[in-house]
């Protein structure tokens, strides 16, 4: 069992320490996120999720391709078969990322909390803990920093320790976004809007319960561990 609140420390504490290892890389691609932030924007507005994590998203998952899903890149306009399966068809990209983010696990459209720790820990369970559970960075989101080497997960339950991930993690675009835009800030605490027929009001990964430890953990990592 995954503790998801000593990972969202975990994931703070390697994001105060994180530097871009393929930076010009890392700059390119988070240009072209950029501009295309009016459609990402658009399936922010209806879930709530940050538009520059819907981004990073569609990076990791497609490589930005507008073609395939944002749940697991299969082709938006067919029924999907890989996890999650059975979603679809679609009338088109933006569609088919607001049914990922709202309707198929780990539900990010339920998530309140969007400050560092909370939005690592949130992409790091949309992709799967596999990378947690043995303790290790997640290259989903470390890969070009300087926080993650090598291991890779080469298909399902297959862990590879000397492989490296060739992609961009979200972090390393994250920053190179944040870099491009000083507008860009997952410093503080976003209140998402609740999409229709969503019960906002119980905890998720990244919301724990008032008064919970859970919630003194995310308090105290944004409070003193938030990257500037």
């Amino acid at each position: 069992m995954v503790d998801l609140n000593a990972l969202s420390a975990a994931n703070a504490k390697r994001w105060a320490g994180a530097k871009p290892t393929r930076k010009a890389e890392a700059a390119n691609v988070a240009l072209r996120l950029y501009k295309a932030r009016q459609r990402y924007q658009a399936v922010e507005r209806e879930t709530g999720v940050p538009w520059t994590a819907i981004a990073v998203i569609h990076e990791r998952e497609s490589s930005q391709d507008w073609r395939a899903s944002l749940a697991q890149g299969d082709p938006w306009n067919r029924v999907s078969v890989h996890v999650p399966a059975g979603r679809g068809p679609f009338a088109s990209w933006e569609a088919a990322a607001i049914d990922a983010l709202v309707k198929c696990p780990p539900f990010l459209a339920r998530h309140k909390d969007w400050s560092i720790a909370a939005a690592l820990t949130a992409l790091e369970t949309y992709n799967g803990i596999g990378y947690a559970a043995r303790g290790v960075p997640s290259p989903y989101l470390w890969a070009g920093t300087n926080q993650y080497r090598a291991g890779k997960y080469v298909r399902d339950g297959v862990y590879d320790p000397g492989k490296v991930d060739p992609q961009l993690g979200c972090a390393a675009l994250m920053i190179a976004m944040m870099e491009l835009d000083p507008g860009i800030s997952f410093a503080g605490t976003k209140i998402a809007k609740s999409p229709a027929g969503d019960d906002s009001r119980k905890p998720s990964l990244t919301n724990p319960a008032r008064g919970s430890i859970g919630a003194f953990v995310v308090n105290l990592v944004r409070a003193i561990l938030g990257r500037k």
